[in-house]
Parts: C-alpha cells; structure tokens; sequence
C-alpha cells in the first residue's frame, strides 16, 4: 500500500487523540500499521532528506484539524481531541477531509487566507475554494524546487554539450577542485588531461597532500550515446596497466546497464558519473551556478515558548 495523503490521515489521527495526549513520534508507527505500510514506505523521505514522508503529513493532517478547533495542543509538541472533535467521532464519520473542516468557520476563514497566500492572482479567491491539493504545502514546495532543479539539470546538460571539449576538461577541473580534489586549480590542471595514456584522460590528488591518486576519463557525449562497457573495460584495462586503484568515469551522456553492472565486481574502486549525477554535483558545489534567489523557511520554535 501507498504512503496515505495527509487528508487520508486526519481520521485515523483524530481517533489517536480521542485516547488521550500524544505526540506525533508517538503514533507513526501505530498508523503505519493500521495501513500496512512496509519498512520502505515508513522509512521514505522528503527529497530534501530531512524529514520521513509519513511523519510530515501527520504532521499536516494534525495542523489543519487544529485549525478546525478538532485537535488542541496543551502541551510543547503534544495533541489532543477537543470536545468539537470527539463529538465528530461520536457521528462516526467515514472520513475526515478538507471538505469535513469547511464546516467550521474559523477554518473557512483559515483557508481562504491560506489559498489567496499561495494563488493571489486568482479572480474569485475570496468567494471559492480550490479543490485541496493531495500533497502537503511542504511537499507541494518540494516538487516545485525538484521541478526547477531538472530544468536546471537538462539545461546545464545543453550548454556543456555546445561548448568545447577544452571547456569541458576545464569544467571538470573546477567542479573535483570544488569538491576538495586536486589542491588547487594549477595543480590539477597541470594534472588532468594530459597524461596521454589510452583510456585515461587524466590524474589528480585525491586529497591536498597528493597521498593517493584518482584517475579520471571524461566523454562529452550527446545525451542519446550511451556509455558501454567496452568503453569502461578500456578505462579498466588503463588502470590495471597504470597500478591504479581508483577511477572515475564522467560523462554529459548515461552508462548502459552492462557498464554499471561490471564496475561493480572489481577490484578497483570504479565510481562512474552520468550526465545527471554530474549536474547535480555542479549545483551541489556552485559550478556553473549561481543563486538567483534564497527562500527561507522557519519553524515554531518550541523551546522560545518553553516555560519549564
């Protein structure tokens, strides 16, 4: 079964609170198995990392049923049904939703604030609601950010592939010094792209005293020519010849199956970067990026209301 949307999780949430305080650590494991979720589903995460999926839409569901006078906090970080909540229950409803909080004008009021927040451009936001989202605000502004992080991926893709093949061995100079490779950006220029060796394009410290050497390759290849094994094998069969025990294989393109499924039962420590991963790592590391706006998101902080 599917991780519940935070709407799916206002009843079993409000029928948690109706048995007393509780706090939201407390009951994820009880609602998760209530709908049988398996340990992956229970253990996934936001794509930021930051926060379990299913924690952040009780999370959600706890929020709004508290704007709906149903779930009060008497405590930091706990909740409990109110008298307008258990009396809900006592009707035995089939499901809680957005729609069920409407009824309460507060919550009305609450929500119409909140949609002409996120829509202020709508014509008739003051006389009509949209339909509720299935997603949490949170994951709603996740999927945003994952949506302009891929056209920034495919973008930076473009660009590389229009440019040289010496821009491109630059680029790959910048973005190993950004990640704490090669010391500085003459010595890992003097270090990568010419060795001269087939199969190998380069070779750069792997920390700033030069205790161990990594060996690159890089392919700036369209997106449609996909990196075989052959290609791999080669760069192997060069670091066997070399000594080497370290590798690392970058293109702007993919790797097949069969290449990736080969590194994996080798000796050396192969690490290969398709196109993909390799824009990721320009963002991660400012390579080829700039800010063009920083959003701040804050939380309540509990220990400021503290009085303990």
């Amino acid at each position: 079964m599917t991780i519940p949307d935070y709407q799916s999780l206002m009843l079993p949430v409000l029928r948690v609170a109706a048995n007393g305080e509780k706090r939201v650590v407390d009951v994820v494991d009880r609602i998760a198995d209530e709908f049988e979720l398996i340990p992956e589903e229970r253990e996934e995460l936001l794509p930021s990392g930051r926060q379990r999926v299913l924690h952040n839409r009780i999370h959600w569901a706890k929020f709004y049923m508290s704007k709906a006078g149903l779930i009060t906090s008497p405590g930091r970080g706990r909740f409990i049904a109110t008298d307008v909540g258990r009396q809900l229950l006592a009707t035995n409803p089939e499901q809680i939703d957005v729609k069920t909080l409407m009824r309460n004008p507060a919550f009305r009021e609450f929500y119409k604030a909140d949609r002409m927040g996120s829509d202020p451009v709508s014509p008739d936001a003051t006389t009509t609601h949209a339909e509720p989202a299935a997603a949490t605000p949170e994951e709603q502004i996740e999927a945003a950010f994952q949506s302009v992080q891929s056209a920034l991926r495919n973008e930076l893709l473009e660009r590389i592939v229009q440019n040289s093949p010496a821009f491109f061995e630059q680029l790959i100079v910048d973005l190993l010094v950004a990640m704490g490779y090669g010391g500085s950006h003459k010595n890992a220029a003097a270090q990568l792209g010419r060795s001269g060796d087939g199969g190998v394009d380069g070779v750069i410290s792997e920390d700033r005293l030069g205790l161990d050497r990594v060996y690159v390759q890089a392919k700036r290849y369209a997106e449609a020519n996909t990196v075989g094994r052959p290609d791999v094998q080669a760069f192997v069969g060069s670091l066997v010849g070399l000594g080497a025990t370290k590798g690392v294989f970058v293109t702007t393109s993919t790797f097949s199956p069969q290449a990736r499924d080969f590194v994996k039962h080798l000796s050396q420590r192969i690490i290969l970067i398709d196109g993909k991963h390799l824009a990721d790592l320009m963002i991660e590391h400012g390579v080829g990026v700039r800010v063009s706006r920083a959003i701040e998101f804050k939380r309540l902080d509990e220990d400021f209301f503290s009085e303990e």
